[in-house]
């Protein structure tokens, strides 16, 4: 049946003729589906550092150095939140140009209550976005540990977030020049694993090596947390991935499974790499390489379907793995529990996997209108650009913080532990 208004009273035939006007000029509303799903999301993001990434680093670590990487962790949480809010948010989302979002939304100011992005209360992508701003520098937690001091942490986090991370964020989820050419990055392969992972390896390069590196290291203390922490990351993964989709829609079903797909493949062929290998699959490899499948399939995570997910699983462990020993073996770098050989290489490698297996395979949603050549060309720039802009800053800023302090602590409080003698506490308890 057709509404017609001829024949009704003049005043409500006006309404009727008037209604697409006065739909264009109301304020825009929030999705209720959406939003739910973006603060189940957000919780499930934060719930990757607090406690799941915690966990997963402090299991890697020796005993005696256990309680600093929780501190560490929940210390850069609570800090960038407050950074974020005070001009992290703004620097990455305002306003700005091409290249700097600005201070414009500094303090959160300007944001109305009712103010949305899309279909989501700008408050709701506002704590989003911050649980991505707390866990990037958090991942740089597992190249130092060990031997950082803990106010170096804090000072380089906090410098980093709002030097490194909200510009780069700016460039490739704010509207910034990167996304202008048309770069892809779902969920942050650019904008969280190549920064942490290339910040990780500056870092420990100016820094220098454990004591213990490479001939008298142990192996992690607990392996049990080192798998809890990597299964809490996996979930947790799903709020990271299906949530970038910003909204309860079919790509946010998509970026899951594929996230899902990967992480179970590469898990497997990490498993299978050790097991030929060494003659034993160890449960800290098989969590090892859970967490490779879930880095790569980050920045791929809109742009592949299932088969996609599983050749990117499988690249995932291959170049992981061998980045592992590259690095610890043959360069001799002691970045402590893998951080750039892990998230950096699976950051790098998902995003350039993006133009060859976006059409592979069923369900895969495909290149977007753009070309081959094209997608190629744009993903290379902002890898190269993403990667030498975060070596640059990342460098400078360690290098003004060595003129004013020590970024890692004495060879004895090494020795003895950073729990005991940063924080004067013991994960042993007092019997």
């Amino acid at each position: 049946m057709t509404y017609r208004p001829e024949g009704r009273a003049p005043w409500v035939r006006g309404l009727v003729l008037l209604a697409p006007c006065l739909a264009l000029a109301a304020p825009a509303l929030a999705d209720t589906g959406d939003t739910a799903w973006i603060l189940t999301a957000t919780a499930l993001v934060l719930f990757m550092t607090l406690p799941g990434l915690a966990l997963f680093y402090g299991g890697l670590v020796q005993g005696k150095n256990l309680l600093s990487v929780l501190a560490q962790c929940i210390a850069i949480a609570c800090l960038m939140s407050i950074l974020w809010v005070v001009a992290g948010y703004s620097i990455a989302f305002g306003e700005g140009n091409a290249f700097w979002g600005g201070l414009g939304k500094a303090f959160l100011g300007g944001i109305a209550p009712d103010a949305v992005v899309g279909t989501l209360p700008e408050s709701v992508f506002v704590m989003f976005q911050m649980a991505f701003a707390i866990i990037t520098p958090a991942l740089i937690v597992g190249a130092y540990a060990e031997r950082v001091s803990f106010a170096a942490v804090l000072v380089f986090s906090g410098a980093w977030l709002l030097l490194v991370y909200a510009p780069v964020a700016h460039w490739v989820w704010g509207g910034g020049w990167l996304a202008g050419m048309g770069v892809s990055d779902f969920a942050g392969g650019l904008v969280v694993h190549a920064t942490a992972g290339v910040s990780a390896l500056v870092f420990v390069m100016i820094m220098g090596k454990r004591a213990v590196f490479p001939t008298e290291l142990r192996p992690p203390h607990n392996p049990a947390y080192v798998m809890l922490g990597a299964s809490m990351l996996w979930v947790g993964w799903y709020g990271f991935n299906a949530g970038s989709a910003l909204g309860a829609n079919a790509s946010a079903g998509q970026a899951m499974l594929v996230t899902h797909i990967s992480a179970s493949t590469a898990a497997l062929v990490w498993m299978a790499i050790e097991w030929v290998k060494f003659g034993k699959p160890t449960l800290v490899g098989i969590a090892t390489g859970t967490i490779a499948g879930l880095a790569t399939i980050t920045p791929a995570a809109g742009s592949v379907g299932p088969a996609g997910a599983l050749v990117i699983g499988t690249l995932a462990s291959l170049i992981c793995y061998a980045a592992v020993v590259y690095i610890r073996g043959r360069l001799k770098i002691d970045d402590s529990l893998d951080v750039f050989a892990v998230h950096g290489v699976g950051g790098i490698l998902g995003t350039l996997s993006i133009p060859l297996l976006a059409g592979f395979g069923p369900m895969a949603p495909g290149l977007g209108g753009m070309s081959f050549a094209d997608k190629a060309v744009a993903q290379l720039t902002g890898v190269a650009a993403v990667c030498v802009y975060t070596a640059a800053v990342s460098a400078g800023i360690l290098y003004v913080m060595k003129q004013v302090m020590k970024l890692r602590v004495s060879a004895e409080d090494e020795a003895n532990g950073l729990d005991s003698t940063t924080h004067g506490e013991s994960a042993a308890g007092h019997g």
